[in-house]
Formats: structure tokens, C-alpha cells, sequence
């Protein structure tokens, strides 16, 4: 089974030396809307006019996915939808978590643990061999750079990288100034169903909402 847009996400946050997660905060939200999006296309969730509904409990075939989906029963209480913003919210502090859990059960990173100042615990994920990383980058560079036209999961991945700013992670040597127009187009483009491309839409306002409320509540505090 292809890894997970989530994974893909955390993949091209981990630093290959240190084995730590660079831009975290940032590539939780991505994360979290990469889980969202995943379960869109896989049609058990919908995502419209600022609410996410849960249509289908059944599996995916992926834990990662699957135990979203039992998180977000639980989570929404009965109630037939509620916010998109309230649910990124709640996951984009977890999802990095969970994904780092899950490419350990995948063999792609290992886990290692040590002590900051001797006393606090951390962990590490070096890669196990970077081909999953490689090949990713591949993919991106020949549809960012190259031009190829992307397939759906790809434009999903590209459409999270521009609208979260990841660019450098997923591009580290380019400027910005020169993947942004390309990734912007390909997030803006007729890369899937109708359903789906609202769902991204809708995701990214969401993280906008959220992100300038954080930051007001940060200037006020």
C-alpha cells in the first residue's frame, strides 16, 4: 500500500541528520489536512461550507486513517457535522505524533531515544534508508519543476505544501519565489473530483481562520 499524503507530509519534515521534525508546527496543520483530505477521497468523510460530516465508518485498509475515523466518531458526539476548524484544531497538535508512530510500524524511520541536559526525554526518527523520501521528492520535482502533470494524490500533497508554506521543506534548494506559482496552479487546477477539490478549499480556509485567530490571541495575550 502508497504511504499516506500524512506521511508523505512528515517524510519531507524530518531532518536526515537529526532525525527531528523541522517546522512542526506547521507541518501538524499539513498533517492534520493531509488525514482529512485522505479520508475525503476515500469517501467516508465530506467536507462543505465549514463543516466536516463522517458518512462511513468502515475500514480503509490503513490504521493511520481508520483510527482517525474512530476519533472523529467519538468526537463528533452524534451530532450529524461540525466545524472543520474545531476538528484541525484538536488533530493538528496529534497528527505529527500519530504519523511518526505509524512509519515506525511501516519500517521507513526507526525510533531513538535520548536525554536533552541528561534529563529530559526525547525521541528521534532517522529514515531507515531515505528511498521513500527520495522517491517522493522525485515525484515532486518532476511535476513542480519539470512540469509533468500530477496524479490526485500528488496535487493533494502539492495543494497542502503551498497552502501551509512547506515549500522549502519539499523544495530545500529552491527559493520559493520559484515553486510558488507552480504549486499554486496545480492547488487552483482541475487535478480531481469536484467533491474533493471543495474539500482542500474548505481545509485551507479553515487553517487560514485558525491561524489568524493564533495569532491575534498571541498579539492580545
Amino acid at each position: 500500500m502508497r504511504i499516506t499524503l500524512a506521511e508523505e507530509i512528515v517524510l519531507l519534515s524530518l531532518d536526515d541528520d537529526s532525525g527531528e521534525t523541522r517546522r512542526r508546527q506547521a507541518a501538524g496543520w499539513a498533517a492534520a489536512a493531509a488525514i482529512l483530505l485522505e479520508l475525503v477521497m476515500a469517501e467516508r468523510v465530506s467536507v462543505a461550507d465549514k463543516y466536516l460530516e463522517l458518512h462511513d465508518t468502515t475500514s480503509t485498509g490503513d490504521a493511520l486513517l481508520d483510527g482517525r475515523i474512530r476519533l472523529m466518531e467519538t468526537w463528533l458526539r452524534g451530532r450529524a457535522k461540525r466545524r472543520v476548524t474545531d476538528w484541525l484544531t484538536r488533530d493538528q497538535t496529534k497528527a505529527v505524533g500519530a504519523v511518526l508512530e505509524r512509519l515506525v510500524e511501516r519500517g521507513l524511520v526507526t525510533v531513538e531515544e535520548h536525554k536533552v541536559l541528561g534529563m529530559f526525554p526525547q525521541k528521534r526518527y532517522p529514515e531507515t534508508d531515505g528511498a521513500a523520501e527520495r522517491a517522493l521528492r522525485e515525484r515532486l520535482r518532476a511535476v513542480v519543476i519539470d512540469g509533468a502533470e500530477p496524479d490526485e494524490p500528488t496535487a493533494g500533497l502539492i495543494a497542502l505544501i503551498h497552502s501551509t508554506g512547506l515549500h522549502r521543506l519539499a523544495f530545500p534548494d529552491r527559493r520559493r519565489a520559484e515553486v510558488a506559482p507552480r504549486t499554486a496552479e496545480i492547488a487552483a487546477g482541475e487535478w480531481a473530483a469536484e467533491s474533493v477539490r471543495a474539500a482542500i478549499r474548505d481545509v485551507q480556509a479553515a487553517m487560514v481562520a485558525v491561524t489568524a485567530v493564533t495569532v491575534a490571541t498571541t498579539f492580545t495575550a
